[in-house]
């Protein structure tokens, strides 16, 4: 038995843990996980994302575009302990599968570059971790690239922080190359050797006297939280290391502290001080099952952080256990539906998965064949389900595309593709529209439709066709008209006969449709009104330009019937005859529906934002600082539907990538002249 207090080699005090890595697009993340793959020995030898070789961007349509387009995830070891690193895409449409990761986290490596313009991205990032208390280290990635001081680095970076970014090292320089580090925690020199451990040199010169002044800043920072820290530092008596130690660590899991570590992912620099950190510093699985509120009591506890389903292996589920353990066979409930029975436990690496034994508290594995079990569910195996541990919410679409299979037999095929998509993808969402019969998906953004377009064709073999979304046209009258339908057959037999006058006059914008009855004396039996209201609603679903019809009040106000050939049919028929043959003459008028929008955009790009909306013959109803977010606002404008459809893409243009909206639907707008004309005339191109 080992002493209390020590490790029994092969075990860890923590348990297996899981740590995110996440960051600005292009920011090295996945070159990251492939240096710490390679330094732990679960692969052979570091492969690149640029070649096509890497464990994590292994997809197809990763592979593609050379960039992160899903979770990237991998299990290793590292001094005997269990790991699991999962990669996390950067850009902004993509990063729903971040928010669904983060909250069975222990700790978050936040890999950044050396660069201003990112510092909105990062602040996006940040802001996450922040608000779920994730704890969290900035790891300062291609350093032997820099041409900046460190200490301007870090006032660049510092507003993307709500909490001090806590510089733990400080870099060598040989003329304008970092050739290595100072670690200000064991004030000890490091040379960086390419693909292998750094080698420790003699701490002098003036890199000794700016170790003493970059960890001096350090313990004041410490400090701030710590009075006994504190009085020493004042008493000029030097800390011992494991109180620095002790604090570092402490400060790290209450969120007072950023720690900054820094390297070269490409060359695998760094990497071993960055694990040694985490596993000295960052909390464990029972540390975040309590921060989510689990109550462990025995029974396997397990957040599903991902759905995939494979072409040969059915519906996989990534899932973090949190307590119990999870073994082939095992029953799963969820809150609202049994989850079903587990069909293999299965290890992580990139796309290889490999079955194993049951999965322990703290492990990150694929449960199979789990098809009730949805991302963001909490699974047990008690006799009552446990309650959800987290709520994620799909993040607000701001793309979409209009859908169809380029052949009709492939419709059923699309429908069941387009369900497994989304169960994977809970930022995309699929509407039909029974007006336009259109099959319409919303997502994040051009890419972000794009993937799926290309995994419809890839994984399910369905070639489609798309284009723009049609906007919801209406039409109106401005002029009001009496006019007489009228009915009349006869084919032998019965005939059909059906007599009516119709008052019509516009209503107010947003008024709808109102039809009154005000015949007298019975000359148009009571039995047949709501038939001719039945007709006039069909001759508005189509109006002279070609939409819907909106705002007219109807009067029926006299008519005629006959005895024997009159019928529901007949007078249904004379209402539609009478409010079509009426409405060319009611001087028709197109109207655009208009939408309130709403854009977040750091402030420097608010005047560009501007002019985007303008261009777009949006006006422009102000804006304010966004709150509690430092240096960014929020744009208020209306704009038309139509001139929505690609606003993001400049959006994300005009703000790095940072840049996002939400609208909602305000009010119909009359639309006249050349553009009135080019859409009617479109629109009837299409209909022909």
């Amino acid at each position: 038995m080992p002493k209390e207090g020590t490790r029994a080699r092969g075990s860890s005090p923590v348990g297996p843990r899981c740590i995110a890595l996440v960051g600005p697009f292009q920011s090295g993340k996945t070159t990251l996980l492939e240096a710490i793959l390679a330094r732990t020995g679960a692969i052979a030898r570091m492969g690149s994302a640029d070649s096509g070789t890497s464990v994590g961007d292994s997809s197809k349509e990763a592979r593609q575009h050379k960039m992160s387009v899903e979770l990237s995830v991998a299990s290793t070891t590292f001094m005997d302990e269990s790991y699991t690193f999962i990669d996390c895409p950067g850009s902004v449409e993509f990063v729903h599968d971040m928010r669904a990761v983060l909250p069975a986290c222990d700790a978050a490596v936040v890999v950044c570059e050396v660069d201003e313009k990112k510092v909105p991205q990062l602040q996006l990032i940040l802001r996450e971790l922040e608000d779920l208390k994730i704890p969290r280290f900035l790891f300062l990635n291609k350093i032997d690239k820099a041409d900046t001081r460190i200490r301007d680095v870090l006032k660049v970076l510092q507003p993307a922080s709500r909490v001090p970014l806590l510089l733990r090292q400080i870099p060598l320089w040989n003329g304008d190359i970092v050739t290595g580090f100072v670690d200000l925690a064991r004030e000890r020199a490091h040379i960086y050797r390419e693909n292998a451990a750094s080698e420790v040199v003699p701490l002098e010169g003036a890199a000794a006297l700016q170790e003493k002044e970059a960890r001096f800043s350090m313990l004041e920072t410490l400090a701030d939280h710590d009075d006994e820290l504190m009085e020493q530092l004042l008493d000029d008596i030097p800390p011992p290391d494991d109180k620095v130690f002790d604090d570092l660590a402490k400060e790290l899991r209450d969120g007072l502290v950023c720690p900054v570590l820094m390297g070269a992912a490409s060359r695998t620099n760094g990497v071993l001080r960055l694990l040694k950190a985490l596993r000295h510093e960052a909390t464990g699985v029972e540390e975040t099952a309590r921060r989510l509120g689990a109550k462990t009591n025995g029974d396997a506890l397990a957040l599903v952080l991902k759905t995939a389903h494979t072409t040969h292996g059915g519906k996989t589920s990534l899932v973090r256990v949190l307590s119990g353990e999870v073994g082939d066979g095992v029953t799963l409930n969820a809150p609202d539906v049994e989850a079903g029975r587990v069909s293999g436990v299965f290890r992580l690496v990139g796309q290889t998965m490999e079955k194993r034994g049951p999965a322990q508290k703290g492990d990150t594995v694929a449960l199979g064949k789990l098809e009730y079990a949805a991302t963001g569910v909490t699974l047990s195996s008690g006799k009552q389900p446990h309650a959800a541990l987290v709520t994620l919410k799909a993040p607000v679409p701001v793309l979409s595309i209009a859908i169809g299979a380029r052949e009709r037999k492939d419709d059923v095929k699309l429908g069941l593709a387009l369900a497994k998509l989304a169960d994977e993808d809970p930022a995309l969402v699929v509407q039909h529209n029974a007006e336009t019969h259109e099959v319409i998906v919303w997502g994040q953004g051009e890419m972000h439709l794009r993937v799926l377009t290309e995994r419809l064709a890839d994984r399910f073999g369905i070639a489609i066709d798309k284009h723009k979304p049609r906007v919801g046209y209406r039409e109106s009258i401005r002029k009001p008209v009496v006019q007489r339908g009228r009915h009349k057959k006869q084919s032998g037999g019965h005939g059909q006969f059906g007599d009516v006058l119709l008052d019509i006059k516009p209503l107010p914008r947003g008024a709808g449709f109102i039809f009154k009855d005000e015949i007298k004396g019975g000359v148009v039996p009571g039995n047949y009104i709501p038939a001719v209201e039945e007709g006039v609603r069909d001759g508005l679903r189509h109006g002279p330009l070609g939409f819907p019809v909106v705002d007219v009040a109807v009067k029926l106000t006299d008519g005629s019937f006959h005895s024997v050939d009159s019928s529901d049919m007949a007078f249904r028929i004379a209402g539609r005859v009478g409010i079509v043959e009426a409405l060319p003459n009611c001087t028709p008028v197109l109207l655009e529906p208009i939408h309130t929008v709403e854009i977040v955009c750091p402030s420097d790009a608010t005047a560009k934002i501007n002019a985007i909306l303008s261009g777009r013959r949006g006006q422009i109803l102000g804006f304010d600082t966004r709150a509690d977010w430092s240096g960014w606002d929020v744009v208020r404008a209306m704009i038309p539907e139509a001139e929505i459809g690609d606003l993001i893409v400049e959006v994300r243009s005009a703000t790095a990538g940072v840049g996002s909206f939400t609208t909602r639907f305000d009010h119909m707008a009359e639309l006249s002249g050349k553009p009135a004309e080019q859409i009617v005339a479109a629109h009837r191109s299409v209909a022909a």
